[in-house]
């Protein structure tokens, strides 16, 4: 009596299915895609793969933080003066200046300063420095996450051609091009509501809320014959995947965008916005 033939494993079929060799970037993602409706491949391995290519074409100007945007500790300033700014954005490294965003001497990791608290030393800044690695705009993101890794840097500051700050890059915003948002131990809970009303009177509202769900919670009427949900809206008024700390003014409420990536928008914070408010003037 014949056995029947094992199974071909998943890599043995999808094998089969690329050994009509792609000739061009776009027929690659065509037979990645085909494989993802074969189910050879789950719909995070098919984001990765596609974010490992999209990391191999894009350059760091691309994903990083622009200048003006940037939190930054002038070496000037004591510890009673930048802490609050630590505790307030969460990170864990900061470009230090000396007169001005383009003259970066340094970065200070956050950690770096407990030893100054725990045994009361005289603080001096520019003793705890760690070195600040400087990359062109044109750096591409597969060379940048390599030297990431090699030189156990975390964070670089990109530079113009004239060689003014344009912005800066982490190893964390590289990998979130493959693996999509990377959230830690400061962001909001996913397993939270959809509408939170903040301390302030603020609502904290996950873009995936369906706009008749925050229609109904916030006495609003906006249309979902558009878009179901809340980042459909926002994204529309934008008309653009907007940054974190972006906002929009939509009727008579202001759109806050909390957290957002490459790929899509997360989170943004709702205020109500009154027309002689200068601070909701869009």
């Amino acid at each position: 009596m014949n056995e029947p033939k094992p199974k071909p494993k998943w890599l043995e079929r999808l094998s089969t299915l690329l050994l009509r060799e792609p000739e061009d970037r776009e027929q690659l993602i065509e037979l990645l895609h085909s494989a993802f409706e074969h189910n050879l491949l789950d719909s995070d391995a098919l984001s990765m793969i596609e974010g490992v290519m999209q990391v191999s074409v894009m350059k760091a100007s691309d994903i990083m933080v622009p200048r003006s945007q940037m939190d930054v500790i002038d070496i000037s300033e004591t510890p009673d003066t930048f802490v609050p700014l630590m505790i307030e954005t969460a990170h864990s490294r900061f470009p230090v200046t000396e007169n001005g965003k383009d003259n970066v001497i340094g970065i200070l990791l956050a950690k770096d300063l407990l030893r100054y608290y725990a045994v009361g030393e005289e603080f001096n800044a520019r003793e705890i420095l760690r070195p600040v690695v400087f990359i062109p705009e044109s750096k591409r993101l597969n060379v940048l996450l390599k030297d990431f890794r090699s030189n156990r840097n975390h964070i670089a500051i990109v530079v113009d051609e004239y060689g003014g700050v344009a912005g800066l890059v982490t190893i964390e915003d590289v990998l979130e091009q493959i693996v999509g948002d990377i959230e830690d131990e400061y962001d909001y809970d996913e397993s939270e509501d959809n509408i939170v009303q903040e301390l302030d009177g603020r609502y904290r509202i996950k873009a995936i809320t369906e706009i008749a769900d925050f229609n109904e919670s916030l006495g609003t009427e906006f249309s979902n014959h558009d878009y179901d949900t809340v980042g459909g809206l926002v994204l529309n008024r934008f008309g653009r995947l907007p940054k974190s700390g972006e906002s929009v003014v939509i009727g008579v409420l202001k759109f806050i965008v909390l957290r957002a990536d490459s790929r899509r928008l997360h989170t943004v914070l709702v205020e109500e916005c009154k027309p002689e408010e200068s601070k909701c003037k869009d």
